[in-house]
């Protein structure tokens, strides 16, 4: 098959071509105008200088340097402004709970946090008072368990990116503190009383979580009475410590027992109810709802079956010895014993010398 070009001589073509070529693109806008000229090409794959202002047609690296200097660059430059002025602080709230998780991990919930303090303390009462006590049964905690990852995605991350973008009043930037029972606990114990008005001044979106924090604070504290941990049980904080817990240093550990199929007092010291540390062992035992308070070690009435341990080390474990001075204090549900002290009877005199 012949070529196209056969019988050509490929270097007078290539002349013709580039003289062609030299008019359009250095004189060519004599023809169709100044204006025009960047209009028939601004795209062209050679050096047309557009400096020359009776240019036919633009080289692309023209266009491309003022798209990637006025476009993406400065599109670049304020999305490194918004990352630094917002996905950095983020990321630095989220690595810094992260760090402090990665050393206590969900022991935050039983030992650190001050509403579950309060919580605790408040059943205690209960339990002086004589108040009927109450426990949430396995069926219900099926259900009841995706109530704090609701919460988290709903209240903590949803709405108040709503607000940021517009779409949500801006009563809802921080809808979670406005319910969260702890805004009014923890300020009532400084004495201050702010945090029980009612916010009526704004939107009917504020005025409706203001409603719903004052009704959870109360029934909190009411419940708190009689029912172990009520508002840990749907806490977001419990959720986020949930995500990360088998990366953290402290951790749960059940060892298997022929004896746990009858037992199940480990369940009964649970103050949330969680049957898996009675029924599972392993890292199935160590599940999203506990809080490493540890109360499972202490009432487990035989030697090293559950751990709470720190890394490859056991910072505590069970002991039968430790459990039964345990039970001689307070029972596995948190009923305290009255300890009474036998007087001595008085000697008789009637034998004396």
């Amino acid at each position: 098959m012949k070529s196209i070009l056969s019988g050509l001589s490929l270097g007078r073509v290539r002349l013709s071509v580039q003289l062609l070529m030299l008019l359009l693109t250095v004189w060519g806008a004599n023809l169709v105008g100044y204006y025009a000229a960047e209009k028939i090409s601004t795209a062209l794959p050679a050096l047309s200088c557009a400096y020359d202002t009776q240019n036919g047609g633009y080289c692309a690296l023209v266009p491309l340097q003022h798209q990637l200097d006025h476009q993406v660059g400065a599109a670049l430059a304020r999305a490194q402004q918004v990352a630094l002025q917002t996905f950095l602080p983020l990321l630095l709230t989220l690595g810094s709970f992260l760090l402090a998780y990665l050393l206590l991990g969900k022991a935050f919930c039983a030992w650190v946090c001050p509403l579950g303090t309060v919580q605790e303390w408040l059943y205690r009462l209960g339990r002086k008072l004589g108040l009927a006590r109450r426990t949430v049964a396995p069926a219900r905690l099926r259900w009841l368990r995706p109530v704090k990852w609701l919460v988290l995605l709903g209240l903590v991350f949803a709405l108040p990116l709503a607000a940021g973008l517009g779409v949500a009043p801006h009563s809802a930037g921080n809808p979670y503190c406005d319910v969260c029972p702890s805004r009014i606990v923890t300020t009532l114990l400084t004495g201050q009383t702010d945090e029980l008005a009612l916010k009526v001044g704004g939107d009917a979106l504020g005025l409706t979580l203001s409603l719903i924090g004052n009704t959870v604070a109360g029934f909190v504290l009411l419940a708190s009475l009689a029912v172990r941990q009520p508002f840990c049980r749907v806490c977001p904080m419990l959720a986020m410590n949930a995500l990360a817990r088998h990366v953290s240093l402290l951790r749960l550990d059940k060892r298997e027992h022929s004896k746990c199929a009858q037992c199940g007092i480990c369940s009964r010291a649970c103050p949330m109810d969680i049957p898996e540390i009675h029924h599972q062992h392993g890292r199935r035992a160590f599940t999203e709802d506990c809080t490493l308070c540890g109360r499972c070690a202490e009432y487990c009435p035989d030697d090293q079956i559950i751990r709470v341990r720190v890394g490859p080390l056991a910072a505590f474990s069970s002991s039968r010895d430790y459990y039964k001075r345990q039970v001689k204090r307070e029972t596995p549900d948190g009923e305290r014993k009255v300890i009474r002290i036998a007087r001595a009877k008085p000697a008789d005199s009637s034998h004396g010398g």
